[in-house]
């Protein structure tokens, strides 16, 4: 990798919209210039309808353009976008790949949840030091959740999962605060995806999770009024504080879930559901903690770009 080269990672997935700006360092680490996020919804009411909203479509294009001057700041050498979940099997992804093109001039790729899952591995593996593996990392999104178990930059195994904190609350969590029924219909639907994926979580010695998600749980937990990604990256929940934070954010209004910690409204409103997966995942790990990380799936984009000299 070389250290005069900057590029540009951005990663839009069902509930948010990211944007990493990075370049090499003299170690091979990345040296982050810029990072940003937006949380668009894109993948509002694709559950139900296959198509995105239009609403959905505009607020991810006008992030589209925030970043796109960002990247013209910082003289990128290189931009390269993936779409995730919410953009795999939608009608209108004509649309979507036409007003992403007008607005940052590249292609969007809608890669593979396998891709999405190495990715994301070797993006949280980039920021953590583990001592004991192999290590299971969970990616929970908004519209999927990837697993992926491995050692260093060898995977053992991985899924993609079409389960995810906006798909789970638009499907079963309706109500206001979820009613017990939907939370168990909810939890039983989760409990059957992770019965037949072919991880096997239990035998992972260390349990790293990357995301909204988790780093909103984690924020939680430690009382945070404002967001610190140097306090929440590194940090570790237990298996049972992670079980605690679900029923309550299950037993929560979003308005109420909104007062607990420097959370956005969009995140407040399907943390729930992405909890509830966590919390679920968690148990059927040995490990008994997750281990927070800030690295994720843009930080793999960002590496991969970098030594392929894209």
């Amino acid at each position: 990798m070389t250290g005069d080269r900057t590029v540009a990672a951005i990663d839009c997935g069902t509930n948010s919209i990211r944007l990493l700006i990075a370049s090499a360092g003299p170690d091979g680490h990345l040296v982050e210039q810029a990072r940003d996020l937006e949380l668009v919804r894109l993948g509002q009411g694709v559950d139900t309808t296959g198509a995105f909203h239009p609403d959905a479509l505009e607020r991810t294009f006008t992030a589209c353009r925030t970043f796109a001057r960002a990247i013209t700041e910082h003289h990128c050498d290189d931009v390269r976008f993936v779409a995730t979940s919410a953009a795999r099997d939608v009608s209108n992804r004509d649309e979507f790949f036409a007003g992403v093109r007008k607005a940052l001039g590249v292609d969007a790729e809608v890669i593979a949840g396998s891709e999405e899952a190495g990715l994301s591995f070797a993006g949280a593996m980039s920021g953590i030091e583990v001592s004991e593996e192999p290590v299971l990392v969970i990616d929970c999104g908004g519209g999927s959740t990837e697993l992926v178990l491995g050692r260093e930059t060898k995977i053992d195994s991985q899924v993609s999962l079409n389960i995810g904190s906006v798909r789970l609350r638009e499907r079963f969590l309706h109500d206001d605060p979820p009613t017990a029924e939907q939370i168990d219909e909810a939890r039983t639907y989760v409990r059957e995806m992770l019965t037949e994926c072919p991880v096997d979580m239990a035998t992972a010695h260390t349990v790293v999770g990357v995301a909204g998600t988790v780093t909103s749980l984690s924020a939680i937990n430690q009382g945070l009024t404002e967001y610190d990604r140097a306090k929440v990256h590194r940090s570790v929940l237990t298996a049972d504080q992670v079980a605690g934070l679900a029923d309550t954010l299950l037993a929560s209004t979003v308005d109420e879930v909104e007062q607990m910690g420097p959370l956005r409204r969009r995140r407040a409103e399907v943390l729930c559901g992405g909890a509830l997966i966590i919390d679920e995942v968690c148990h059927r790990t040995t490990a008994g903690e997750l281990v927070v990380s800030e690295t994720d799936i843009l930080d793999g984009m960002a590496l991969a770009m970098l030594a392929q000299g894209r």
